[in-house]
């Protein structure tokens, strides 16, 4: 049998650096932290990179979070942006089309990745993480998708797995994705935008050194997976994904040691 853990919520404060150019300025994020009760063998967390503020509290996310947790996995649930930058991006919508060249945070990649890079280093320094060796998943959606296969591919030895949501994955150059050697889902809505799901169909071939890599339309669904049982075959898609190869990971690092 495996030793039963306390469960912990907790509301974590995580320092990256800010939006701006000033290289000492920095910002907090909020994230929300959940390590179930009955974590097993697998000890894998899966961090949500969500590509704007307040998102985390969003119905749907917490819904999969939750389920997962059931699953025995941990969650950290994470903006990528802050209030005031998405504040900032709303002021901005207005102006943009007078601004040649102006990219507003949601769109900018190289920081929503770095920031999820820099979360995911945060995570791997935190006491209980470290001295448990615990294996880290992406689940991304929409622009946080693309910072997560971004992120996969710069931190391929601790990330076991992704799985990206309707994401936009143009933001990823060809360059990354041919970099990438993460095992990778992506899933989309059949009711999603035509385009956006011929994106999501080239990314899956692009993805050449990626041995295991699968492309799923779920019939009926909306980008954000309102419709009804729409959640729960999202949930029932990313749960294997993830303890599937969470557990080759385990096994290989296991095997190492």
């Amino acid at each position: 049998m495996h030793p039963k853990h306390n469960r912990i919520e907790d509301v974590v404060r995580i320092p990256v650096q800010t939006a701006s150019n000033k290289a000492i300025a920095s910002t907090i994020l909020e994230g929300n932290l959940t390590m179930p009760d009955n974590m097993g063998f697998i000890k894998g967390i899966i961090i949500f990179a969500l590509g704007s503020s307040d998102t985390r509290h969003s119905r749907q996310y917490r819904f999969i979070a939750q389920a997962l947790n059931k699953e025995g996995l941990a969650t950290l649930l994470v903006d990528l942006l802050s209030k005031e930058e998405e504040e900032t991006d709303i002021r901005t919508e207005k102006i943009r089309c007078k601004l040649p060249g102006l990219i507003q945070n949601k769109f900018n990649i190289k920081l929503l990745s770095d920031r999820l890079i820099k979360i995911t280093d945060w995570l791997l320094t935190t006491t209980y993480f470290e001295t448990n060796g615990f294996i880290i998943g992406f689940f991304g959606a929409s622009t946080g998708a693309a910072a997560a296969l971004i992120a996969a591919s710069e931190r391929p030895t601790v990330v076991g797995a992704v799985v990206s949501s309707s994401g936009s994955l143009d933001l990823v150059s060809e360059v990354v994705l041919m970099n990438i050697k993460v095992p990778t889902l992506l899933i989309v809505g059949g009711n999603d935008d035509k385009n956006l799901i011929d994106i999501n169909n080239n990314t899956i071939k692009q993805l050449s050194n990626v041995e295991k890599k699968k492309f799923v339309v779920v019939p009926g669904a909306s980008s954000l997976f309102e419709e009804p049982s729409a959640l729960e075959n999202v949930v029932r898609l990313a749960s294997g994904w993830f303890r599937c190869y969470f557990l080759l990971k385990q096994h290989s690092k296991d095997n190492q040691e």
